[in-house]
């Protein structure tokens, strides 16, 4: 008998993993007005301090795969998870610019190793025949989250205090470690170590691939943490959460039909459809501003239309990308393989996010998503000249 996907430890782990992202998220686009407030710093400032974060959990993702292909999966997802939970109190005591770098890194390493636990426990908990679908779903969560959280976070900072903000993070992620613990996962039988190599920390066989996403993950830092800043630089009429939401329902509709399409084994067909939406609709957000010599509505509409066409591209690469990196590894290198992805995927957003900070500072943030967009072009050339070639010499699944 074919098993159910949607069984209690899929819908408890999918409900914890959105409490985790929608603590995340909920912080996200408020930090960098935290910081303004704070410290009176500029946005380079604001750039490298957001950026810590992501290099610091790029630091731990390596170790974090080998961990969880080592030692049981669920406590130590649950040890992250209560580490994560706790550093939110760090936040309203952070008196200077240092002392919030030093939070911001140590959170870094708590998120790195919670969020590498979660997308290898899916894999565990999911059945084989309907991977792609459960990554999928299991990432839908994640896009409710980035719909509700920072609208929501930009509610409180408009009606309430920062420490309402951090209060609210700590109160979600911890159900999230409730709902963590009832998850049960199968008992794992042992498997033979082979001695410490490059290949138990990094997927080799996806470096290429991890090269590609990189790029990919280069852009999504510019527009998660600058968004809001770029709004409110184009005087928008609407609220720039709005452009989460959005961006969020694309994401949805994205991954509804892109997990199918991977299960039916078009992995490299679905990144590449979603990589070209992608490069659309970063042109379209760079020169978005031009828009308001025809009016603010005009703007605002264009505004809202680019983050539907950006959650329609991120949201078809996404899952695909993270199949593909499975399919390279064997059973036994399910975390090594989900580290991988997510290590591409810190790099690219830390070097995305500061060179974002840096770029606006100096130029515009026009011309940061300008830079971006053509990231993901080559992205997307390299995608289907190098990584897609030699993705079917090598997949195992």
């Amino acid at each position: 008998m074919e098993e159910k996907l949607f069984n209690k430890n899929y819908l408890c782990l999918c409900a914890a993993n959105f409490l985790f992202f929608f603590s995340f998220y909920l912080l996200l686009p408020v930090l960098p007005f935290f910081i303004i407030d704070q410290y009176h710093a500029g946005n380079a400032v604001i750039g490298t301090v957001i950026s810590c974060y992501t290099l610091a959990t790029l630091v731990v993702r390596p170790f974090s795969g080998y961990m969880m292909d080592t030692f049981k999966r669920k406590p130590l997802y649950l040890l992250a998870l209560c580490l994560f939970t706790a550093i939110f109190c760090g936040y309203p005591f952070a008196s200077t610019v240092t002392i919030l770098t030093i939070v911001r890194v140590v959170h870094g390493l708590a998120f790195g190793l919670t969020s590498v636990g979660g997308n290898t426990l899916v894999i565990d908990v999911v059945p084989s025949e309907h991977r792609g679908e459960g990554i999928g779903y299991f990432g839908v969560a994640n896009n409710i989250a980035m719909a509700v959280g920072p609208m929501t976070g930009l509610f409180v900072y408009e009606h309430f205090s920062y420490n309402v903000i951090f209060m609210g993070c700590m109160a979600c992620s911890l159900l999230a470690a409730l709902f963590a613990s009832r998850i049960q996962t199968k008992v794992r039988p042992p498997v033979k170590r082979p001695p410490i190599s490059l290949d138990r920390f990094v997927l080799v066989k996806g470096l290429l691939a991890g090269l590609s996403f990189l790029m990919l993950a280069f852009a999504y830092g510019q527009i998660s943490n600058y968004i809001a800043l770029y709004a409110k630089e184009m005087e928008l009429s609407i609220s720039s959460g709005l452009f989460f939401t959005v961006y969020a329902v694309g994401l949805i509709v994205s991954r509804l039909f892109a997990g199918k399409m991977v299960d039916r084994g078009k992995v490299t067909q679905t990144i590449t459809l979603g990589l070209g939406i992608t490069v659309l609709a970063l042109f379209g957000l760079g020169m978005c501003h031009h828009f308001n010599r025809w009016g603010s509505d005009i703007t605002a509409v264009a505004f809202l239309v680019i983050a539907m066409c950006c959650g329609l591209g991120f949201g078809a690469a996404f899952p695909s990308f993270n199949a593909l990196f499975i399919n390279l590894g064997t059973n036994a290198q399910r975390g090594t393989a989900t580290s991988t992805y997510l290590t591409s995927w810190d790099l690219g957003l830390g070097i995305g996010i500061f060179s974002g900070g840096m770029l606006s500072q100096h130029f515009s943030f026009s011309a940061a998503y300008l830079v971006a967009d053509i990231m993901v072009l080559l992205s997307l050339i390299f995608f289907v000249i190098v990584v897609a070639p030699h993705y079917h010499r090598h997949k195992i699944r």
